[in-house]
């Protein structure tokens, strides 16, 4: 035998050695494992004399009970196996206030609604509206509106192409976005955000000269919209039914 054989006759004999100490022997009296789906799964069941210590049952059904802890025999607490639920809206309303039921309520409705996606939602058809209304474009109004708005709007740009003038709006940046109302009226939701936003307006004469706002002047303005939609129906979208300039 050369000395690779032996050496891996020592490392045979050293690894059986630790393989036993760790898994233990088998003495005969060993238990069959448990099989939940088996006919005999029952009596497979430890019974109550073989030294298995039975922890209280948690009563999940109990008003006031604080899932976090559970006393045992001795008053001992048990940590709970999960974490509580995180708070549905957070970030978009304060628990226990009427916005935050208001928006259990659509999700009654809609499980999957989600105020930050709304929220973002919101700002991008908050952009859209104010540049097509300062382009005077009719037809991307008409799908972001309900029709008592879009028949205003109209009536606005109608008006400023009568007296021949042209409106320029840019947005600088939308600095906040955050609901402030909610209800839910039969089948339809509607939405309140507060917008926040830094902007460039000018309107032009017919004649190029500026008559309202400034082509070089970021001005901030705050806007109180309403959306809303029939909740359950196939159009996701949300429109416009209230608008409101804040002071």
């Amino acid at each position: 035998m050369d000395i690779y054989t032996i050496i891996f006759l020592a490392l045979a004999v050293f690894i059986f050695i630790r393989l036993r100490s760790v898994l233990g022997q088998r003495t005969g009296r060993e238990r069959p494992p448990y099989d939940p789906y088996s006919r005999d799964g029952a009596r497979q069941t430890p019974p109550a004399t073989d030294k298995v210590v039975t922890l209280p049952k948690r009563n999940a059904d109990a008003p006031g009970t604080d899932p976090s802890t559970v006393p045992g025999d001795d008053s001992t607490a048990f940590p709970a196996d999960a974490e509580p639920a995180r708070f549905r809206w957070e970030g978009v309303a304060t628990p226990g206030t009427p916005l935050a039921a208001a928006l259990d309520e659509v999700a009654v409705a809609e499980p999957d609604f989600d105020g930050q996606h709304f929220l973002t939602g919101a700002k991008a058809a908050y952009e859209m509206i104010v540049l097509a209304f300062a382009n005077g474009d009719r037809r991307a109004l008409k799908d972001l509106l309900s029709k008592d708005v879009y028949d205003g709007f109209v009536a606005a740009i109608t008006d400023r192409e009568s007296r021949g003038e042209t409106m320029e709006s840019r947005f600088i940046s939308i600095d906040k976005a955050e609901l402030v109302d909610a209800s839910v009226r039969g089948r339809t939701a509607q939405v309140t955000v507060r917008f926040v936003s830094q902007l460039i307006t000018a309107t032009r004469g017919r004649d190029g000269n500026i008559v309202d706002g400034s082509p070089d002047t970021v001005a901030d303005v705050t806007d109180v919209w309403t959306f809303a939609r029939d909740l359950g129906a196939r159009d996701p979208n949300w429109k416009l039914v209230a608008t409101e300039a804040a002071a």
